[in-house]
């Protein structure tokens, strides 16, 4: 295993902090549907640092915006998604960002962990019916799906771009 790194542990913290901010104040949040950008940080530190990291990320915001900005009761199957999302980023996309692997992480993520996953964690929670909460959450995945492979797309780009400007120097 890795050892962690001062850089490292900075990255995460700063990742951590952005999860949290876009989660909490820059997504649309309903009972039943969430659409936003809040996956952007379990994207790069998957892509940076692999799948342990971007999990470790993804519980550590996770629970700081539970507890700092609570959106109702603290549920523990939320935080196993977010875990569970974030390490998918770092399976397929630690090593190698060809559009495939984007694709397959994108779709594990919206239609397992999102679609069927978060939507019993929220049946469950709230005693809603599952598989009419899972209909109307489909619409939900169908946004977030485009939206998640262009915009990781656009972040391979730009993270390629940053370490060919410091291979450089």
């Amino acid at each position: 295993m890795k050892k962690w790194s001062t850089k490292m542990l900075v990255t995460l913290a700063m990742m951590v902090a952005l999860e949290v901010v876009l989660s909490r104040f820059l997504s649309i949040n309903a009972w039943n549907i969430k659409i936003g950008f809040s996956f952007i940080p379990g994207v790069v530190v998957g892509i940076l640092y692999g799948p342990l990291p971007a999990g470790a990320m993804a519980v550590v915001a996770d629970l700081i915006g539970a507890l700092m900005f609570p959106s109702g009761d603290f549920f523990p199957g939320y935080t196993v998604t977010a875990f569970l999302v974030a390490c998918v980023f770092g399976i397929f996309l630690h090593k190698k960002q060809t559009t495939g692997r984007i694709i397959c992480a994108v779709a594990i993520n919206q239609f397992v962990m999102s679609l069927f996953l978060q939507s019993l964690w929220i049946s469950i929670q709230y005693s809603s019916p599952y598989l009419p909460l899972v209909a109307t959450r489909i619409i939900q995945c169908l946004v977030m799906a485009p939206t998640q492979f262009l915009t990781i797309q656009v972040i391979v780009r730009m993270l390629g771009r940053y370490a060919e400007k410091k291979d450089l120097q």
